[in-house]
């Protein structure tokens, strides 16, 4: 079998294609997000070869490393992995989007640093849809309140929601997570919320998530292969492979 990048691409997006037709999905309504964490620059560049043009890191000091050096490939960052407040300035600089907004405090510091670099991007509310202590994410029941709040940021452009789903066989359960995050945003949309997009489902468990409304999965080893380093060095929450 041909192991190389395109081949991988092309059976991940037919992966995910097949999905999308068995949950009764336009194949078009669901996007890949290339998760390039610990992956060096030279991968990424041939993947941006493949037309590929945003990718997800774990880390805001990886977008940093790379940064200079893929300069010229047009690339958006996104900010997929827990974010500290004392790093919001790189975020601000350097990502396009983030998808780990899950309090009060992070949000301000984004506003502030992306207000001084004259910038705005866009981000998704993470949110905490499993029991395990090593997840993080909003409370579901802060969600409506905080997202009242996120209006008072407008370089915040809220676009969705995003949760990672507990780490277990139970596929139930898995499915669970993602069923919550997609009621959460029906919930919010009553109220006047407008939340398109929903962020969830991983390589070993995205068709899960687009059976239940993914209109986006976040990929790293289905299509960049095993990586370098354990997940959980990158991925605190650990066992859950991007």
């Amino acid at each position: 079998m041909d192991d190389s990048l395109r081949s991988r691409w092309e059976r991940l997006r037919e992966r995910v294609d097949e999905a999308c037709r068995d949950a009764g999905r336009d194949p078009s309504d669901v996007d890949v997000l290339p998760v390039s964490k610990t992956f060096g620059p030279e991968l990424i560049r041939e993947a941006v070869g493949l037309g590929l043009r945003r990718f997800g890191e774990n880390k805001v000091q990886e977008i940093r490393d790379k940064y200079e050096s893929l300069a010229d490939c047009g690339i958006d960052w996104v900010m997929i992995g827990h974010l500290q407040t004392n790093k919001a300035g790189m975020v601000a600089r350097l990502a396009t989007e983030v998808q780990s907004l899950d309090r009060s405090r992070l949000a301000a510091a984004l506003d502030r640093q992306l207000r001084a670099a004259n910038r705005a991007i866009d981000a998704l509310v993470q949110v905490k849809t499993s029991d395990e202590p090593s997840k993080y994410g909003l409370d579901p029941a802060q969600l409506l309140p905080f997202l009242d709040e996120l209006a008072d940021y407008p370089t915040l452009r809220v676009r969705g929601l995003m949760t990672l789903a507990i780490n277990t066989p139970d596929l139930d359960e898995v499915r669970r997570c993602f069923r919550r995050l997609r009621e959460l945003r029906d919930a919010a949309a009553a109220r006047g919320h407008d939340l398109p997009r929903l962020s969830m489902g991983m390589s070993g468990d995205f068709p899960l998530a687009i059976a239940e409304g993914a209109t986006e999965v976040r990929i790293g080893t289905a299509l960049f292969g095993a990586r370098p380093y354990p997940d959980s060095y990158y991925w605190p929450e650990a066992g859950r492979a991007p």
